[in-house]
């Protein structure tokens, strides 16, 4: 959830030890990085899909860092995160139309390389050009960190908690989801870095299940959040700033 909220009193509630979170993220990293690893380079059918290492080098590494940033730095915010069931009932068809079509987005690639879909096409795609989306992939997670660092409460989740206020500082000042760009950023230069352009369609889609989310979301928010209808009167833009 990106939702442009913060408190100055959060209700106090039972928090994991720093050492049981970073425990618990350590688990997830191992397991993510695992069905990642399945899900990129069994399609491939080898290890030398060296486009495949360096998202993981650009992506993952830093996802996985942050985390551990934030389960010593500020625990509650880590747990918020951890916390993936949705309570809407839209949001949760959402989800289950997102799962799988993000299964299929992050195996496609892996078949591309091992089929030459993409070299048959267009051409094998120059070794720069893959390590200028990687380092968008990049961009995109220092986005989300950046986003996360100003709005503590930017759940997983779509959810208003009690006490909370719209923010507008940081990224907030030009865009009302800048959590959603930074995904959005991330997954459009995934099938250039991974050197598949025959699968961008299938990432493309992707940014139409979330701006599907991001529009229920924001009905959410207007209902829920109090001063969150005046805000986004206040920010026009959603995503991209003078664009949408």
């Amino acid at each position: 959830m990106d939702a442009v909220v913060t408190t100055s009193n959060p209700q106090a509630s039972a928090l994991p030890s720093r050492a049981r979170l970073l425990a618990i993220v350590l688990i997830r990293a191992v397991v993510f990085s695992g069905i990642l690893c399945a899900l990129l380079f069994i399609p491939a059918g080898t290890w030398h899909f060296w486009q495949a290492w360096a998202f993981a080098a650009f992506y993952v590494l830093p996802v996985i860092g942050l985390m551990l940033w934030l389960a010593v730095a500020d625990p509650r915010t880590l747990q918020r995160r951890l916390k993936g069931r949705e309570r809407e009932p839209k949001q949760r068809k959402v989800i289950l139309t997102l799962i799988p079509l993000l299964l299929l987005a992050l195996t496609s690639p892996g078949f591309d390389y091992r089929f030459g879909w993409t070299r048959t096409l267009f051409g094998p795609v120059p070794a720069w050009l893959s390590l200028c989306a990687d380092f968008l992939i990049l961009a995109g997670v220092l986005f989300i960190a950046w986003t996360i660092a100003v709005n503590r409460f930017a759940a997983r989740t779509i959810r208003v908690e009690e006490g909370q206020q719209v923010i507008s500082s940081g990224p907030y000042r030009a865009i009302r989801h800048p959590m959603y760009t930074g995904f959005i950023l991330t997954q459009l230069a995934m099938p250039i870095g991974m050197a598949s352009l025959v699968t961008l369609p299938l990432f493309l889609l992707l940014i139409v299940v979330y701006v599907i989310r991001l529009l229920d979301e924001e009905k959410v928010l207007a209902r829920d959040l109090p001063g969150y209808s005046e805000y986004c009167q206040r920010t026009r833009w959603r995503l991209i700033p003078c664009v949408w």
